[in-house]
């Protein structure tokens, strides 16, 4: 959407909420919210919660991983009756690791304009905060809880020679993903962000055994991305890394 076009120009607006800190929502963003005749949520009732906090009273349907096939023709539909659809997942951007994918190629397809707006993100947050080399990076997602599918994906991190690789994990799984770090390469420098913009924010920074230890001494909470450094470190890192 152009600046000349109006606020009320019928589209799709993906808008990123916050993954934590209420603060960080955009004006944009407030503003696409109370714009929008229909807020599409990945979970109503936790949109409703953040609509309430901003004193925002739009109606909401919601677009999930098992509905957004279908639920986009609808969406698709209300846009070309004159519509602006607004779409938020439970946190940050919509269509990272979170619907919004879906919706976004089927509104390609019918030419119905979509409108990204910046905002929260877990990925670059923590890479940035992670100290890891960011000219680089792949994000694969969350890891798989199956223990086969899970060393085959960390197999592949530790071999990227110049890439940071980042992964969303659960706490009840990162001592079982630490392990098999550290039975893989027990040298190489792995960060652990936790609960990222929230009270309880942390980075923990070190080799993947030593990681494994602290973390099986005091089990982890909260929202938590997995960062692996690759190969190849600049100087800076590797002396650090040696040090530590």
């Amino acid at each position: 959407m152009s600046h000349q076009e109006s606020s009320t120009t019928p589209r799709v607006v993906l808008v990123p909420t916050p993954i934590g800190n209420l603060g960080d929502i955009t004006l944009r963003a407030l503003d696409a919210l109370k714009e929008a005749s229909v807020i599409a949520c990945e979970d109503t009732r936790r949109a409703r919660i953040l609509l309430k906090h901003f004193e925002i009273d739009k109606p909401t349907i919601s677009l999930h991983e098992h509905n957004e096939a279908s639920r986009s023709q609808e969406i698709i539909k209300r846009v070309q009756d004159g519509q602006v659809v607004a779409v938020v997942s439970d946190a940050g951007m919509p269509g990272i690791s979170d619907p919004g994918l879906r919706l976004t190629n089927a509104c390609a397809d019918a030419g119905v304009p979509v409108e990204v707006l910046p905002g929260a993100c877990a990925v670059p947050l923590a890479l940035v905060g992670s100290g890891m080399p960011t000219e680089q990076f792949v994000f694969d997602g969350f890891l798989p809880p199956k223990s086969g599918r899970r060393q085959t994906m960390l197999t592949a991190a530790l071999e990227r020679e110049s890439a940071t690789s980042i992964f969303y994990e659960s706490p009840h799984r990162l001592t079982k993903t630490l392990k098999a770090l550290a039975d893989l390469d027990p040298e190489r420098w792995v960060c652990v962000a936790r609960e990222l913009t929230k009270k309880f924010e942390t980075y923990h920074q070190g080799n993947a055994s030593s990681l494994l230890e602290h973390f099986t001494k005091q089990p982890p909470k909260g929202e938590i991305v997995l960062l692996i450094a690759p190969q190849k470190l600049p100087k800076f890192l590797t002396d650090r890394s040696l040090s530590d």
